[in-house]
């Protein structure tokens, strides 16, 4: 079905907007536009409006906000917020009413003819989609960036022409209901993650599994053959493997410094800019989903001028001869393990935040390994002390182990510490919710700490 005609096809009918946040405003707006008829419905009270949405109301959106926002819904279709989890009972009550649950990004993937690559997993999404998109683009092509990252890609569908490519990253709360799949799916990774929001680890390995599912015989499914849970995944079409550990028939692998595909070199990991070892698996899932799309030269002049992405082992400034690194896209255990291995030396580690409800368990023995000294702050805190603690390879005092009283204090405790050839990495293995409204303001806040030591 073209745009045009599905927007068309939804005048007249109820429309609930849940969630008027980053990706459903851009929505609401479009839906305005086509003549719809548009509820927004946000927790947010009406007194604490920012004049988007107070523009979204001029436009004819009727609103339905502050804390009874969910009650007494009705609808035809409804535009599901990421955030908000489908099993929600008020979701749950229009569901069963009649109502079509849906979402911006399964809306494009129904609607957008260019190829699509979608990345998820717990861990690497970000910096691999941003990787593939690169890829594309030094190739010369014309590449939309969204889900998770770049902006909602639903309302530009009227420039995205059938020669382009759209590159998502995805995460398990966009995919529970997702039922379209891109032509390309790469999932990095699985661990325990979000048990705060999802009622078990089935839940949010069924959610990455949504990505797939609908793959068609054409279609690509791109995993970790290192990760037990994804090793198993298979799809409608073809499968293909990248490896650390170990050769792979089909896919991308580590033979000494060299990244192979399909047993041809394409790139030495030395030419990898970024730092870590996980980098070097980003780097192997990205070639593999770009296989055919983009020569090997353009990957290794990526690999050579790539810098990163913001909040992901970025490095902040050096002061007194201490170097301090933001990693505070680290909200779980398995993404500050990654962070550590990417030093040579050990680091003085700031640690804690938001309690997700994950085991850190598996964190303590690579504290203990890689970590001099480190700053707890949040409610996780004590949980991270317990695991290293708990480590077989601890002892008293290594790490010194430093409770904090938030992650100011954390900072300027580590600054006070720190000794000139020092690493301060701070890669919290947790949530920033407890102070923070999401991990980029925790990053920029921390950066803005130092820059100001």
């Amino acid at each position: 079905m073209h745009y045009e005609e599905y927007f068309r096809s939804l005048q007249g009918k109820r429309i609930l907007v849940m969630g008027l946040g980053v990706s459903n405003r851009p929505v609401a707006k479009m839906l305005l536009r086509y003549g719809c008829d548009v509820t927004g419905c946000d927790k947010t009270p009406r007194e604490q409006f920012d004049d988007e949405l107070r523009q979204l109301e001029e436009m004819g959106c009727k609103m339905k906000v502050g804390e009874g926002y969910l009650d007494d819904l009705s609808a035809d279709i409804v535009f599901r917020t990421p955030g908000m989890h489908p099993n929600l009972p008020a979701l749950a009550a229009l569901r069963e009413s009649g109502a079509v649950i849906t979402s911006e990004m399964e809306v494009f993937f129904e609607l957008c003819n260019c190829t699509k690559f979608a990345v998820t997993g717990s861990d690497g999404k970000t910096t691999t989609t941003t990787l593939i998109s690169e890829m594309l683009k030094a190739s010369g092509k014309k590449v939309w960036l969204g889900g998770n990252i770049g902006t909602p890609l639903l309302p530009l569908i009227e420039q995205i022409q059938p020669e382009d490519f759209a590159v998502v990253e995805l995460s398990s709360f966009q995919l529970m209901d997702m039922h379209e799949s891109p032509h390309i799916a790469v999932v990095t990774n699985l661990a325990p993650n979000h048990l705060d929001v999802h009622k078990d680890m089935d839940e949010y390995i069924g959610a990455k599994i949504n990505m797939f599912r609908y793959q068609k015989p054409d279609d690509i499914l791109i995993v970790n053959a290192d990760n037990a849970i994804t090793a198993e995944f298979t799809g409608n079409g073809t499968t293909r493997y990248f490896s650390y550990s170990g050769k792979v028939k089909t896919g991308t692998y580590l033979e000494g410094d060299t990244i192979y595909r399909n047993g041809t070199p394409v790139l030495n990991k030395k030419e990898i800019v970024i730092p870590g070892e996980h980098n070097v698996e980003n780097y192997m899932t990205a070639i593999l989903a770009v296989d055919g799309f983009v020569e090997d030269e353009t990957i290794r002049q990526v690999a050579r001028t790539f810098g990163g992405v913001e909040h992901r082992i970025e490095f902040v400034r050096e002061k007194d001869g201490v170097r301090f690194y933001n990693d505070s896209i680290a909200s779980s255990p398995t993404r500050t393990i990654a962070g550590l291995k990417s030093f040579s030396q050990k680091v003085q580690l700031i640690a804690g935040g938001y309690d997700k409800k994950i085991p850190y368990d598996v964190l303590g023995p690579h504290i203990v390994e890689h970590v001099q000294r480190l700053y707890l702050c949040g409610a996780t805190g004590p949980k991270i002390r317990e695991a290293v603690e708990n480590a077989p390879n601890y002892r008293p005092g290594c790490p010194e182990i430093i409770e904090c009283k938030d992650l100011q204090d954390a900072t300027y405790k580590a600054a006070a510490d720190g000794k000139s050839g020092d690493v301060v990495l701070m890669s919290p293995a947790s949530a920033s919710f407890d102070q923070f409204k999401n991990f980029e303001v925790r990053g920029k806040y921390f950066k803005d700490l130092v820059k100001e030591l």
